[in-house]
């Protein structure tokens, strides 16, 4: 049997298709699945179980209806049995009816969005944990004939290869490796900058610490790199590794301080516990990392809170309260908990 997985995006979401898809695999060697996916996240699937193949596409290159169909045709050659659309945006959904319209079987995700428009709303919330993503990927793969039990430690088989990062970190002088995530895709999920320098300083004063600071794309890496500075102690990530790297050196470490954000995710992959920082969204939504304790979630008790799934609507209240209320000594507690046990 073959069976094609379709997520396309975003990072942690498709992070998050890893603990379910890799359980399927293993409870049913017999199965071949292909990940269809965006190719930059393909280091995710490295150690992959044998019956998992990735297939990493542009999707610039399928733009519209046409693109679609030929990407379709394309597809259709390597004679699916059934297709799992994870993602159920649009493009997913236009894949899938031609697969469907073509007699192949198929299933899509119910993302649950009437429950967590309940869980966000401004009036009468419905403050209640909702069915993870994790659960909604596993029903997928139920609709189609492969119930499952999710079991997941770890993309690795014990640490990911120290090779990856040695040209910005020495496993000889390892004592205390923390990571930090300070900043998400959206203002709702970050800190306060003042915050977030607060928190670097007192790791630094510890000189058992070292301060690995994490995060994507141009404008975070200039931001890391200042909030790093000339110490010794902290080292910005960003643009030093490739993600394959990022992996190994998130295995090694003590624990990840991270936002509502992929990082997170990519911890919980390789089995690090992460203190994840909610603000405009929660972990009632579905969201947490795998594996990762409620007890490590660091949050601010409001009557507004949860605003927002994604953390990109305005604040009803102007002021961020749900972030700007959290302090450094909270987050810390946390980390030395985790660190001592």
């Amino acid at each position: 049997m073959k069976l094609l997985v379709i997520r396309f995006s975003a990072l942690g979401d498709v992070a998050m298709t890893i603990p379910v898809i890799y359980s399927v695999a293993n409870r049913y060697p017999d199965l071949n699945i292909t990940v269809l996916s965006k190719q930059f996240v393909s280091p995710l699937f490295t150690n992959c179980p044998k019956n998992v193949t990735f297939r990493g596409i542009d999707l610039s290159q399928y733009k519209g209806i046409n693109g679609l169909y030929r990407l379709f045709r394309e597809l259709k050659k390597e004679q699916f049995d059934a297709v799992a659309d994870l993602h159920d945006v649009l493009r997913s959904m236009i894949l899938r009816i031609f697969f469907k319209l073509s007699g192949t079987q198929t299933a899509h995700i119910d993302k649950g969005r009437a429950e967590k428009k309940a869980l966000t709303r401004i009036n009468h919330k419905i403050i209640k944990p909702l069915r993870t993503s994790f659960e909604h990927y596993a029903d997928v793969f139920k609709a189609l004939g492969y119930p499952v039990e999710i079991k997941f430690d770890s993309i690795y088989k014990g640490k990911g290869d120290a090779e990856l990062f040695k040209s910005i970190a020495n496993l000889d002088k390892k004592n205390h490796w923390i990571g930090f995530a300070p900043f998400a895709a959206h203002k709702g999920k970050v800190l306060p900058i003042e915050t977030v320098k607060l928190l670097i300083d007192k790791l630094a004063a510890n000189p058992k610490n070292q301060i690995f600071l994490f995060g994507g794309g141009e404008k975070e890496k200039i931001q890391l790199e200042i909030l790093a500075g000339d110490s010794e102690q902290v080292t910005a990530v960003a643009g030093k590794l490739k993600m394959n790297g990022e992996l190994a050196l998130m295995s090694y470490l003590d624990v990840l301080v991270s936002m509502d954000s992929a990082n997170m995710h990519l911890a919980s992959l390789v089995g690090t516990p992460v203190i994840s920082v909610w603000g405009a969204t929660h972990p009632y939504a579905g969201f947490m990392g795998w594996n990762q304790k409620q007890e490590n979630a660091v949050q601010i008790d409001l009557p507004c809170r949860p605003c927002s799934i994604f953390g990109n609507k305005p604040c009803h209240r102007k002021d961020y309260a749900c972030l700007y209320k959290i302090q450094t000594d909270t987050i810390l507690q946390k980390i030395n908990h985790i660190i001592e046990s």
